[in-house]
């Protein structure tokens, strides 16, 4: 059975895409801890980082840090957070967010009932940040 991340990818359930190539992919998460909180995912269904293959996780941090590099300078963030905890879903993915202070890092306080045009817009604004860094063969238009 696919992942809920699988569907995602292959158009089952909408997502909103900001990055997007063969291996990996990058979509808006929909209990975000700020503006922004992007999900970096391989197509690969991988359940863990540590069973990933080098090449597969080498991209998926590529990925991640030019998503992060781009939230710094659109959302105005001193930094951006990156973890891989991988209990929500079983299938590898990274989150990567704007921060400014270590409780940023807190899932407890992650928005869960996010207003879905702000969604909507933050995607769009990363996307525009995306292309005009570089990387707009990556960046879907939607």
């Amino acid at each position: 059975m696919s992942t809920l991340f699988t569907r995602i990818i292959d158009g089952e359930i909408p997502g909103r895409f900001v990055w997007r190539e063969d291996d990996v992919v990058a979509f808006l998460t929909v209990g975000p801890l700020a503006d922004g909180h992007t999900l970096v995912v391989p197509t690969e269904e991988v359940d863990r980082w540590t069973d990933a293959s080098p090449e597969v996780l080498a991209r998926v941090m590529y990925v991640a840090q030019k998503i992060g590099a781009v939230q710094i300078d659109v959302f105005g963030a001193a930094r951006a957070g990156l973890i891989v905890a991988g209990y929500e879903i079983n299938h590898l993915h990274v989150h990567v967010w704007p921060s400014n202070t270590m409780a940023d890092f807190d899932f407890g306080s992650a928005n869960q009932n996010p207003d879905p045009a702000r969604l909507d817009a933050n995607a769009e604004k990363l996307r525009q940040g995306l292309r005009k860094a570089g990387h707009a063969a990556h960046v879907p238009d939607a």
